[in-house]
């Protein structure tokens, strides 16, 4: 429930939003203190990931390697403070944002903010950039996340209104600081189609601490700090920092323990995190969880999906979850991650209220642990023949080089009983991304590495229609009731809710979840600055040597 000291009419995200519930409360930091007061000095700094980029523009991508690019470039309306313990978005380039309505939200802008074009910022850049979500809705991109934004009025140079479908939303505030939020160039980005990277990087369409000064997709990324940049992180430590992209975490592994690279981020594997953690040239910053690792079904073209030529949505439901019968998700953590992931037995993970226990409870012997009699039973009360044939999709680039190792034991135990015959395929991310939004794989594996802490990221983009997943996956209740948890303020009934949508859910079984782990990064010992926070977003701004 929002602050007491506010009408029900006006209430502020400046303040405690206490009756959301958030993830975890520890936060990694490698110095005192973690914030960007003051300008950067010093060289500049080198960054590694093997996470790859799928696109700048913010309406074109929905993955974590195009996330971490945005978030050092662009501004947003509302951000999480540096070292935050709670999650709570604040004033970013908003002067202010608060609901003046149950349905309607207003931010008011800083003055004198620009790109580091020079052009300013002003309302209209802020109806754009959200209209624009909405108008070319990628099935790659976020725009799944502002499901309940009906339209974007802008008042005058400063203030834009945001006129909600649902009024109460808890989660709004959260939306425009997710990747959903980049604000970008109305002179610049068309409204109706993606911009290609080299226009965006020649424009100069950056509002956040830093401006990208080269582009080179997947392979290096030049950042110069905008000294035009008035929101909630301030000047950055360090004016130029340039990220290198690995196609093998064994040389990113290398390049930080020889000092070749000064922090790496996402992904490397658990064996190659537990030998560093003895290198005393580096650290190995730990910070709250979150991330999750599931299997998709696509409804149509799964085994009887409902474009096959044998479809019948009551077999294709006891593949499901027959297949959710027969993963032992506690030794895939063991044997492949060193327990460095744990057990994720429904939607919301452990550490948010609503954590769900569906797959647990509900398949496999009911304690965690997988059940081929069970299973069987399933797809022979369905007429479903045996061995059931499965494609299956996975990726080696984007979720660490780990992901041969775990789908190789999803297979097995799939296999294990002669219920199923696998045939497993893989492919790299920039292709993978396209293909699984295109109804090319009939299952495959996808991660999640959350936009916010509320457990609303973890169902309202992956269970509503016309969700990000892109699998074919519709419930109206699951919409109705996905709906009512945003406007809910009590939080025991709001709790409630998002256990009634895992219980539908899980019945169905549109994902299978598997694993969730922490947040990593790996630096020199002489770094200052390595933030792993609950915004869940790694930011470059607060480091320094």
């Amino acid at each position: 429930m929002f602050d007491a000291a506010f009408t029900p009419r006006r209430r502020t995200v400046l303040l405690s939003l206490a009756g959301l519930p958030v993830l975890l409360t520890a936060c990694a930091q490698t110095s005192e203190d973690g914030g960007s007061d003051g300008g950067g000095s010093g060289d500049g700094l080198t960054a590694g990931t093997t996470d790859k980029v799928t696109a700048l523009d913010p309406a074109g991508a929905y993955d974590n390697g195009s996330s971490m690019v945005w978030t050092q470039c662009y501004g947003y309306l509302l951000n999480t403070e540096i070292g935050s313990t709670d999650g709570v978005p604040k004033p970013d380039l908003a002067d202010t944002a608060e609901f003046t309505g149950d349905a309607e939200y207003t931010v008011t802008l800083k003055d004198g903010l620009t790109f580091a074009n020079g052009n300013p910022i002003t309302a209209k850049d802020v109806k754009h950039t959200f209209d624009r979500q909405l108008a070319i809705a990628d099935p790659n991109g976020p725009s799944s996340l502002l499901a309940n934004l009906d339209s974007v009025e802008a008042v005058d140079d400063s203030t834009a209104v945001f006129h909600l479908k649902e009024g109460k939303d808890q989660t709004f505030p959260y939306v425009l600081s997710s990747p959903a939020g980049p604000i970008v160039d109305a002179s610049v980005f068309p409204a109706d189609a993606i911009l290609p990277d080299a226009d965006i990087v020649k424009a100069k369409a950056f509002s956040g601490p830093y401006q990208i000064a080269s582009f080179k997709l997947n392979e290096l990324v030049s950042y110069e700090a905008f000294d035009g940049y008035k929101g909630l992180y301030g000047a950055p430590k360090t004016p130029s920092i340039s990220t290198t992209y690995y196609a093998d975490a064994n040389n990113m592994k290398l390049d930080v323990q020889q000092g070749n690279v000064d922090v790496v981020y996402r992904s490397l594997s658990a064996t190659d995190v537990e030998s560093l953690k003895k290198d005393g040239k580096v650290t190995v910053h730990d910070g709250p969880g979150g991330e999750i690792r599931y299997i998709v079904f696509n409804f149509d073209t799964m085994p009887y999906g409902a474009k096959t030529a044998e479809a019948d949505p009551a077999k294709a439901q006891a593949v499901r979850q027959a297949a959710a019968d027969l993963i032992d998700r506690a030794a895939i953590a063991k044997d492949v991650y060193k327990d460095t992931y744990t057990p994720l037995f429904g939607y919301i993970p452990d550490g948010l209220p609503g954590a769900g226990t569906q797959f647990k409870d509900d398949y496999g012997d009911g304690q965690g642990g997988p059940d081929a009699a069970t299973a069987k039973s399933r797809l022979d009360a369905a007429g479903v023949a045996v061995p059931v044939k499965l494609s299956l999709q996975y990726n080696p680039d984007h979720y660490g080089e780990s992901s041969g190792d775990e789908y190789a034991a999803v297979k097995s135990q799939l296999e294990a009983d002669g219920l199923f015959q696998v045939d497993l395929q893989s492919t790299e991310w920039v292709q993978y991304s396209k293909d699984r939004t295109s109804d090319v794989y009939p299952a495959y594996q996808l991660g999640w590495f959350p936009d916010y802490s509320d457990a609303d990221n973890y169902l309202s983009p992956f269970f509503i229609t016309d969700n990000f997943l892109a699998n074919h996956y519709a419930d109206p209740q699951v919409d109705q009731l996905v709906a009512q948890q945003r406007s809910t303020e009590d939080p025991a009934a709001r709790e409630a809710l998002f256990q009634q949508i895992q219980d539908i859910v899980s019945t169905a079984v549109s994902t299978i979840p598997l694993l969730q782990g922490s947040q990593i990064a790996v630096s020199g010992a002489d770094l200052q600055g390595v933030t792993l926070d609950s915004s869940f977003k790694f930011r470059y701004v607060p480091l320094s040597k």
